[in-house]
């Protein structure tokens, strides 16, 4: 969990940040921004109220993260904030326009700051914030004109609104340090550029990532695996998927043994699981621990992936919750159709 609410903003550099391949220029600011009490309070509610949640990453680099530019830059600064900041901003700034060449990235202000008394996982510890603001919007100003009043009109930033952002927490540094992101923007082939392109970053592999990976990895073996290897009804899928569902919600920790157990009906499907494991991780270049302790947002995040839904061509869509005993499936031979058959107590 981190949170920012008693943060202190110490220093902050300004610069403008434009899109490259578009022709446009990277503005360096001369000398740090001089800050005072009120406008500190306004940048830190606009920097840092978007990040909520606790999904986090690290900065990465295929052979070893000293290789990766940001995060030696980073390093610097936690090094010396004092003296470094400055210089290293400038760093990421020409980091940050080097990578702008897609024609849809738009230009910005890039603001690079260091705050103390962050928040974050039971330590106070300092971080650095790195944001960006793309998107201006009109605002109209309305002030007395001698017996009557007149409006005007502005473009300015919407403080609520934080378009890229990411604030890099002094923890774990030979781990790449405790990265938190917010891009509220970027869609379609852009959107890699801040997280991929200019970060580098990976997801950090704690209790969000093994749930969040975990569920995604138990739902594809349910609806995208087992019927491959199994005459297996969308009924049956909703009953593991059910069970799936049920073992998520009831137990604190995952096991792989004890899931196995609880929720696949044979040895057949306790192999099959296992195995499919192996293949997942595989693909998708990740390991998941066999045990972990489950972490709830990932849980809230991911649950409406295991809903189990059965679709009857376009004209009627059933969630079934349990109780597999008391659904029949069946074929009309005179109407050439198939059908469902639910036996219930009462209507709800």
């Amino acid at each position: 969990m981190m949170t920012c609410e008693d943060a202190v903003l110490e220093r902050l550099v300004l610069h403008k940040v434009g899109n490259k391949a578009n022709g446009e220029l990277l503005s360096l600011s001369s000398t740090p921004f001089i800050l005072n009490s009120d406008i500190s309070s306004l940048l830190l509610k606009y920097f840092t109220t978007p990040f909520k949640g606790s999904q986090y990453y690290v900065f990465s680099n295929d052979a070893d993260v000293g290789f990766n530019g940001m995060y030696n830059c980073i390093c610097n600064i936690f090094d010396d904030p004092k003296n470094n900041l400055y210089e290293e901003s400038c760093n990421i700034a020409q980091h940050l326009y080097d990578v702008s060449i897609h024609p849809n990235i738009k230009s910005g202000e890039l603001y690079v700051t260091y705050m103390t008394q962050c928040y974050l996982d039971g330590e106070i510890v300092d971080a650095i914030g790195i944001f960006k603001s793309e998107n201006k919007e009109t605002y109209l100003k309305v002030f007395p004109q001698g017996d009557n009043f007149d409006i005007e009109q502005d473009n300015g930033i919407n403080i609520n609104k934080l378009d890229k952002g990411c604030i890099v927490f002094n923890k774990d540094r030979e781990d790449g340090f405790v990265v938190a992101v917010v891009d509220n923007v970027s869609k379609g082939n852009e959107a890699v550029y801040w997280i991929d392109d200019f970060l580098s970053l990976r997801q950090r592999r704690d209790s969000f990532f093994q749930t969040e990976n975990m569920l995604s990895l138990c739902k594809n073996f349910v609806v995208d695996y087992l019927p491959q290897e199994y005459e297996m009804t969308k009924a049956d899928q909703a009953e593991i998927l059910n069970k799936t569902s049920a073992y998520f919600k009831e137990n604190k920790n995952f096991d792989t043994e004890t899931f196995s157990d609880k929720v696949m009906e044979n040895d057949d499907l306790k192999d099959k699981f296992r195995l499919y494991k192996g293949t997942y991780e595989k693909e998708y270049e990740m390991n998941l621990d066999d045990s972990f302790i489950l972490n709830e947002e990932a849980l809230k995040k991911a649950s409406r992936y295991l809903r189990s839904v059965i679709k009857l061509d376009k004209n009627f869509t059933i969630y079934i919750h349990g109780k597999r005993d008391r659904v029949e499936i069946g074929e009309d031979e005179e109407k050439g159709l198939r059908y469902y058959k639910f036996y219930f107590e009462k209507e709800a």
